[in-house]
């Protein structure tokens, strides 16, 4: 009896080391078959046309536009008196959406700026269009393009997480800006360490259920995402920001290292990078060496999490964003 059981659990073992072969040779094929110069030229929005919503209300200040038209969720935050010409375009991170910079939004807008903000395909309020554990991150840099082209001039690039890994490859693949914010981004070198080392460590079962879902599972509880990207002073509960988290696909943490991610070795981009020292998915020592090679300016928060939009500080942050981009003359 005991051998048999003993050959049930070897049989299991190899059932479930062969599946996750399998899974990481799917993962390979697909990220070996992207171009990310293809994806920007070949880039269609597939979602059906037309206005979803459009509700706009009036704030002190501002007013707050939201809607989602051809598929894409967007809230754009106007200023009653415009100050600056240059807009905002500000990127979300992995599992989030527009309603991520639903603190800098105003706060920016109270003081001037234009600031846009979406959801990707798949994200809070815009319908998916390919699968979502077929995305990719050239294939969210593609729309992410296609929001910065909307605007009248070159827009202030601003990326949280993921989204600044996608604002240093706007900046290598196609071009310059008046300035970048990366937000405790993902960091511009990267192996088995920074979020791998994250989503190593995570429970067996959050890796086991990534590899059968193909969908980066770290944030499955209030718990989890809690633990992943707030601290115990952020301004909201680990049940608000979970209520708002959506799947994620877990290529596009895989294609974060070599030989798909090259980061841009020379950018002319002012850019000011800002760290939280209580992160647990991307290291200060990493953001400080990403800060280094892009000769960034550098900033980090005590106690500060991941979602630093979300401490209790969240509007000194903001000041401090706000007073470089006067710094460095955008206008």
């Amino acid at each position: 009896m005991m051998g048999l059981f003993r050959k049930l659990i070897k049989l299991g073992l190899v059932a479930t080391g062969g599946f996750a072969l399998y899974q990481v040779y799917w993962g390979l094929q697909q990220l070996f078959s992207r171009d990310v110069h293809l994806t920007l030229a070949r880039h269609v929005n597939q979602a059906k046309s037309g206005t979803l919503l459009h509700d706009v209300t009036d704030h002190e200040g501002y007013t707050r536009e939201h809607s989602i038209e051809d598929g894409i969720e967007r809230v754009i935050y106007h200023p009653r008196r415009r100050v600056y010409d240059t807009p905002i375009v500000m990127q979300h991170g992995m599992w989030h959406g527009a309603w991520t910079w639903d603190t800098w939004g105003p706060f920016f807008a109270a003081r001037g700026w234009e600031v846009h903000t979406h959801s990707l395909p798949g994200h809070s309020g815009s319908p998916s269009q390919t699968p979502i554990e077929s995305c990719t991150l050239d294939y969210y840099l593609a729309f992410l393009k296609a929001e910065i082209d909307r605007q009248a001039h070159k827009p202030i690039l601003l990326g949280h997480s993921m989204g600044g890994a996608l604002a240093q490859w706007y900046l290598k693949y196609v071009g310059d800006l008046p300035a970048a914010v990366l937000v405790a981004p993902w960091p511009h070198e990267l192996l088995l360490s920074g979020e791998t080392t994250y989503f190593f460590s995570a429970d067996l079962a959050a890796i086991l259920l990534s590899l059968i879902t193909r969908r980066a599972e770290n944030c499955r509880s209030p718990q989890a995402a809690a633990h992943a990207l707030l601290s115990e002073t952020s301004v909201v509960s680990p049940q608000e920001l979970f209520k708002q988290l959506g799947p994620e696909s877990l290529l596009v943490m895989l294609q974060h290292h070599p030989p798909f991610w090259l980061a841009p070795k020379v950018i002319n981009t002012p850019m000011l990078l800002l760290a939280g020292e209580g992160d647990v998915v991307v290291s200060l020592d990493a953001l400080k060496q990403t800060a280094e090679h892009y000769h960034a300016d550098f900033r980090q928060y005590p106690g500060a999490a991941h979602n630093l939009m979300m401490e209790k500080n969240h509007a000194e942050i903001a000041q401090h964003i706000h007073d470089w981009l006067v710094k460095v003359g955008v206008n």
